[in-house]
């Protein structure tokens, strides 16, 4: 982003009045795209380019030097008091306020609670390898990162792509429940608040300008200043925590335990098809991990702020979970504003407003987390340039990624504008759970592989290992989503997860110790985490996963056409830096990497200078 100076004359005095330009170097600056011919001569490489990016690693110590290119650092102003609050409001919201409702009616019943600890039990398998992550590699980056230090290129932007996606539809699912309570404070059904548009499709039909309103307010807020959105953050969590803690104690004091004779109607199927949808009850947690490169203390504040808020987090819900079954009969409870309802039901009419605001304060939270969160990932993205480096930009003023805040911001709204919670939160489920489940995955290569230490035996263990696992986790999970009453796969498939992390544990040794927190009990946790996030899978619904590979496939669109050629030229420009300034660091390691190979012949003949911000 350049600058523009005009001088104004007024009377005799000079003023300088400076405007934002923005120009296609922004944007595009890399080799390939400074003309058709050198475009033309990138997408003839793609072969070779692709192949280069699926073997190359990037190193930590590479994610941290990538920091310089967004101009200005990020501010550590964070505390793990702040991460455990960040941790908190993130997580506690629309999950637990319309969804526990929704599948306590429809899929689990009572037995909503055990979902609740199943997704739980994933998520905090999830936390410890976050967290190892978190501490070790302290960047912006948060998944992002980890896999491209571990997976390479290619994967990690699978995985970014969905990570956006992740936090669009997280943000846009949020946003449209805040609607929802905010009627039930009014007096009003939500429907009331929204806006029918008869010639769209079922789904996208209900449109919803107060989330668009809430989202706008919220994107300012986040823009403004990390430690100020911390603060915000902080006071709404508290009034959040005094009101589950009344929902809490006064649901028990109306409580009625013949609503639990029926415990579960729907049976295990049930419980673990609510799991994998209650998993969007989780989502946000990992936002708190891009808030590394903001921490005064990563080693010390990044595991108590993780782990301390999921704990916590997990806890609450299974009380709230059985103090909404107890108040009511599971086919009665309402699927938009559970908890206020509820109330009503039981004759507390005047607590259903005390609950819905408490509801918004949380709602609110988990937007403001969300943004905060969404816009480092896609600022450290963007310092790669598989996305355009001008969203890479850190203010100097404010400390934040604001363009990174604005674009993803403005992407949430118009999801949130037209598309209904059912559809936003299996479609979430999906992208968490393969994250997760790739986060896993990394850190077991992260522990065993080391290039140059590793030797090929050990290497070649080690990819056997992996591939039983991952196989006999999915083998699981289909066999799960396909047969309803079968079991004898089961008796092959578990088995044989359980063997291969044997295998893993005995036969392969480890090759990298954390230096600062380390996951324990490796490679069982990991591999636990890989087994039940993929099961969850097995739980969605086939539409889900269609729209999932739509936009899968539109991601590899993007990445063939753009993302693939602008961070190879990137990469290699900085190889060729090193070079030219007499010091050389190889910050990626990998087969095919090298800065003077002929993947730059015939794109404009030279080797690329390395892009400037």
């Amino acid at each position: 982003m350049g600058t523009e100076t005009t001088e104004i004359s007024n009377g005799g005095a000079v003023m300088r009045r400076r405007a934002c330009t923005c120009t296609k170097d922004d944007f595009l600056p890399e080799e390939s795209f400074q003309s058709w011919n050198n475009y033309t001569n990138a997408l003839k490489q793609t072969p070779s380019r692709l192949l280069d990016r699926v073997l190359t690693r990037s190193s930590a110590k590479a994610e941290l030097e990538v920091k310089a290119r967004s101009g200005h650092e990020m501010k550590k102003t964070l505390s793990w008091w702040d991460l455990m609050w960040f941790g908190m409001g993130a997580v506690i919201g629309a999950g637990i306020f319309v969804l526990t409702g929704q599948e306590a009616n429809e899929d689990a019943g009572p037995a909503v609670v055990l979902s609740y600890v199943v997704s739980g039990l994933s998520a905090l398998l999830s936390v410890f390898c976050y967290t190892e992550f978190a501490v070790e590699i302290p960047v912006a980056g948060g998944s992002f990162a980890y896999l491209r230090v571990e997976l390479g290129d290619f994967v990690a932007f699978i995985a970014a792509g969905n990570i956006l996606l992740e936090y669009m539809i997280g943000g846009a699912a949020v946003a449209r429940s805040w609607t929802s309570y905010f009627a039930t404070l009014c007096n009003y059904k939500p429907v009331d608040f929204r806006i029918h548009a008869h010639s769209l499709a079922e789904g996208y039909n209900q449109l919803d300008p107060i989330a668009v309103g809430v989202i706008i307010i919220i994107c300012a807020i986040a823009v403004f200043s990390t430690k100020a959105s911390s603060r915000l953050n902080y006071v709404a969590s508290v009034v959040h925590l005094l009101v589950i803690v009344f929902i809490i104690i006064c649901g028990f004091i109306n409580a009625d335990t013949q609503n639990y004779a029926d415990f579960a109607p729907y049976g295990p199927r049930g419980i673990f098809k609510a799991s994998a949808i209650l998993f969007f009850a989780y989502v946000g947690f990992d936002a708190v991990s891009t808030m590394a490169e903001e921490t005064k203390n990563p080693a010390r504040d990044i595991p108590i702020g993780l782990i301390g808020s999921m704990v916590l987090t997990t806890t609450l819900y299974c009380l709230l979970a059985i103090t909404l079954c107890l108040m009511q009969p599971y086919k009665s409870i309402d699927v938009d504003a559970p908890f206020s309802r509820a109330f009503t039901q039981v004759g507390w009419n005047w607590a259903q407003y005390v609950v819905a605001a408490g509801a918004l304060k949380g709602m609110t939270s988990v937007l403001l987390v969300g943004a905060v969160g969404q816009a480092r990932y896609l600022t450290h993205i963007a310092r790669t340039h598989m996305m355009p480096p001008w969203l890479a930009k850190v203010d100097q003023k404010t400390g934040t990624p604001i363009n990174a805040t604005v674009v993803m911001m403005a992407a949430t709204a118009i999801i949130a504008f037209f598309t209904n919670l059912s559809i936003l939160s299996n479609l979430l489920s999906i992208s968490t759970l393969f994250i997760f489940m790739l986060v896993a995955l990394a850190l077991l290569v992260r522990r065993y592989y080391v290039t140059g230490e590793t030797s090929t035996e050990n290497r070649n263990k080690l990819i056997f290992f992996l591939v039983l696992i991952l196989g006999s986790s999915i083998a699981t999970a289909a066999y799960w989503g396909i047969s309803e009453t079968g079991w004898i796969a089961y008796c092959i498939t578990v088995p044989t997860w359980f063997l291969s992390t044997v295998g893993l544990w005995l036969f392969v040794p480890q090759a990298c110790t954390p230096k600062l927190w380390g996951v324990p009990l490796v490679p069982w946790l990991p591999s636990a985490s890989i087994a039940i996030n993929i099961f969850l899978l097995g739980s969605i619904d086939k539409d889900s996963f269609v729209r999932f590979a739509v936009w899968t496939g539109l991601l590899l669109i993007y990445y063939f056409l753009f993302g693939l050629h602008a961070s190879y030229d990137t990469a290699k420009a900085y190889e060729v830096k090193g070079i030219q300034d007499g010091v050389y660091r190889k910050v990626e390691e990998g087969e095919v990497s090298s800065a003077t190979k002929s993947g730059f012949e015939g794109v404009g003949g030279n080797a690329p200078t390395a892009p400037t911000l």
